[in-house]
């Protein structure tokens, strides 16, 4: 069986890390750097950085925090954000990622899932999903929120699945930033249809939240923000209290 995660998620603009809700208004939280340094010093088991420039055009950003954070931390970094071919995905993992996020371009080219995975395997492909609710179930949206896609969210799923990624990310949009818990529902949803990893992100705001998703949705990972931006939790106590649900972590 595979051991439960639990992965900070950070999120870059302009080199400076920011926490967002609803995918619109930010505040900015720090360092990336010094922020990776307190999150190796808890043995976070991976690491996720998102850049959510509107307008980036590159993984420039990107090739900065690799340089920075990989002298400061020793954990798997999973980077995402601005990634356009596979020429990008291969640059920022021959440059020290262990994988790579891809969201956006997985509508229009798919194949690209595909390249990575044949050339540096399934587990080095993350496909995020940024999902709101509707009256009929759930709209998939791309370019940080900002394009709603017509495929339905099985479909894509399934699409992705058979490209070869590795994890599914699935984010709700309605969620991030609340701090008022995951939408199980939601994650239920995802675990009945694919038969991947999830990691599932969006409303962690307390050690009740971790519990209630891994326990009503089995999912295989938890993202965190806010979390850990805003409140006195940490990795070590999150972990020892969700051992207490016989939630089996990675031991460091």
């Amino acid at each position: 069986m595979l051991k439960k995660r639990i992965i900070p998620v950070q999120l870059l603009l302009n080199n400076r890390l920011v926490k967002t809700t609803k995918f619109d208004e930010y505040r900015d939280v720090g360092d990336p750097v010094s922020s990776s340094r307190v999150y190796n010093s808890q043995y976070a088991d991976e690491l996720i950085f998102l850049n959510i420039d509107k307008n980036a055009t590159g993984i420039e950003p990107l090739e900065e925090i690799l340089e920075s954070v990989s002298e400061v931390c020793f954990m798997p970094l999973a980077v995402g954000g601005g990634i356009r071919n596979y020429k990008d995905a291969a640059t920022l993992i021959k440059r020290g990622a262990d994988k790579v996020v891809l969201n956006t371009i997985c509508y229009d080219n798919p194949q690209i899932i595909s390249e990575i995975a044949n050339n540096f395997g399934n587990q080095a492909v993350i496909v995020a999903i940024d999902v709101k609710k509707n009256p009929e179930g759930y709209s998939l949206y791309s370019s940080c929120g900002q394009t709603i896609e017509s495929v339905l969210l099985e479909e894509h799923c399934n699409n992705c699945i058979n490209a070869g990624a590795g994890e599914i990310l699935i984010q709700s949009i309605d969620q991030d930033g609340s701090m008022q818990g995951f939408d199980l529902e939601l994650m239920r949803y995802i675990k009945n249809i694919v038969n991947i990893p999830i990691i599932a992100l969006g409303g962690a705001g307390n050690y009740l939240h971790l519990r209630d998703v891994f326990l009503k949705s089995n999912v295989s990972a938890v993202a965190c923000g806010s979390l850990f931006n805003f409140s006195d939790s940490n990795l070590i106590r999150a972990k020892a209290f969700l051992s207490n649900y016989n939630l089996d972590f990675k031991v460091v």
